[in-house]
């Protein structure tokens, strides 16, 4: 049973997928009611996160085998001694897929809250920490150390700085706080660091931040799809258009053993020095390439 509300989409977007989902094959082999049935599970399900998390592995520069009980090492101390599984994809051999465990229900709630934006509230459920960033409200009694409960905002409703909030709100699991609600609110903008540690997340998933980064690459199984399906080879040339942060361009080049014509590019500057640490680029050809 879902214990979060069905996700929030703009009508012209609900419409707009009802109508590629409720094709003719999908009502003739199910009949109108049933077919809006599924739709409405699909939109349910869509709150959630997926039941696994998916990682690349380099195998430009390890082995998966190799990788696979670097990984396991690593869950074993993000987990307490927890035996979180790694499974090697059937189909897609270098991709690993560790299982999403949740939601776990028995979470005792603190009185103490954070109330985050609904993108950070969706990085929480894939596993991330929250970042000050993405803090929106605090308890006003809230200090560095606390048990806190993180609640995702996921209408916007909440005001910036709010000492609480009584709108409509998820609960994603127990943290404690790095910084005092007084820090939060300074008013700085460079702040940017972690604001709450979570401890005790709804659902539980792997953090990658700085795990692995030069043998793994945290990427959704449809984006590594994408490049098996174009099956580089080796002195082919290709063009990537849209290159930031660069799971594909760094897919493509593991994949024709760094033996190929590969240009990336991207077209927003900001995004263009998010590419992954694995990218290496030229920077006075980039600033060429982006004509600045």
């Amino acid at each position: 049973m879902s214990i979060f509300p069905k996700i929030s989409l703009r009508l012209e977007v609900e419409n707009y997928l009802k109508e590629g989902f409720m094709n003719k094959e999908i009502v003739s082999a199910f009949g109108k009611e049933k077919a809006e049935r599924k739709f409405e599970t699909l939109l349910n399900h869509l709150s959630h996160p997926p039941s696994f998390t998916t990682v690349r592995v380099n195998t430009h520069l390890a082995s998966v085998p190799h990788v696979k009980n670097l990984l396991l090492d690593e869950l074993q101390k993000q987990f307490n001694g927890l035996s979180v599984p790694v499974i090697q994809h059937p189909d897609l051999q270098d991709v690993l897929l560790i299982p999403v465990i949740g939601p776990r229900r028995n979470i005792e709630k603190q009185q103490c809250e954070a109330i985050v934006g609904a993108q950070c509230g969706s990085a929480v459920l894939r596993g991330a920490h929250v970042y000050v960033p993405g803090i929106v409200s605090a308890s006003k009694c809230m200090k560095a150390g606390d048990a806190v409960s993180v609640y995702s905002d996921i209408k916007g409703k909440c005001k910036k700085g709010a000492k609480e909030f009584d709108g409509t709100k998820v609960f994603l699991g127990n943290g404690i706080s790095e910084l005092g609600r007084r820090e939060i609110f300074n008013g700085l903008p460079e702040l940017k660091g972690m604001g709450v540690r979570m401890t005790e997340p709804v659902y539980l998933s792997p953090s990658f931040d700085n795990v692995l980064p030069s043998y793994l690459f945290l990427q959704n199984l449809p984006s590594a799809v994408v490049t098996h399906v174009l099956d580089p080879q080796p002195g082919e040339k290709i063009l990537d258009l849209c290159a930031a942060p660069g799971g594909k361009t760094t897919h493509i080049a593991a994949l024709m053993h760094n033996q190929e014509s590969l240009h990336s590019f991207q077209n927003l500057l900001t995004e263009f020095f998010l590419m992954h640490p694995a990218v290496e680029w030229d920077r006075d050809q980039a600033w060429l390439v982006l004509g600045l």
